[in-house]
């Protein structure tokens, strides 16, 4: 399949720090045979990352992880809002062909806060590059 979604760099070194993470998922779903339109890195506090799937988007941030619903509006630097919107769970950095599996599942979880983007952005920051770069 052919990777035609690119995501751009982020002015912002603490949001660009994700683009790899954001890359990665974007690239399991067109494997899965999702075919992404769009996909960006977005404000802070939490910082999180959008995905558009034609009319759905899946979006991810720091505190809760995944969640998918309608794409209701968003670009980038603006926040996406989402309608009707189920958390995939897992964690806030699951594997993303584990994305793409909970996503074709309908994996539906209760909203979990799994921590605080305020508490050690650092150690979060280091994860992803070690797993992701």
């Amino acid at each position: 399949m052919a990777e035609n979604v690119v995501v751009k760099p982020h002015e912002d070194a603490k949001l660009d720090v994700f683009r790899p993470y954001l890359t990665e998922s974007v690239r399991a779903l067109e494997a899965a045979g999702v075919e992404p339109t769009e996909a960006w890195l977005d404000p802070c506090g939490p910082r999180d990352a959008t995905i558009v799937l034609g009319s759905r988007a899946l979006v991810w941030d720091e505190e809760s992880g995944w969640r998918v619903g309608g794409f209701v509006k968003g670009e980038p630097g603006v926040r996406t809002q989402l309608e009707d919107a189920r958390y995939l769970g897992g964690g806030v950095l699951i594997e993303p062909a584990e994305v793409a599996e909970r996503m074709a599942a309908g994996t539906s979880e209760p909203y979990r806060r799994f921590r605080a983007h305020e508490d050690d952005p650092e150690s979060l920051d280091a994860e992803v590059r070690a797993r992701f770069s």
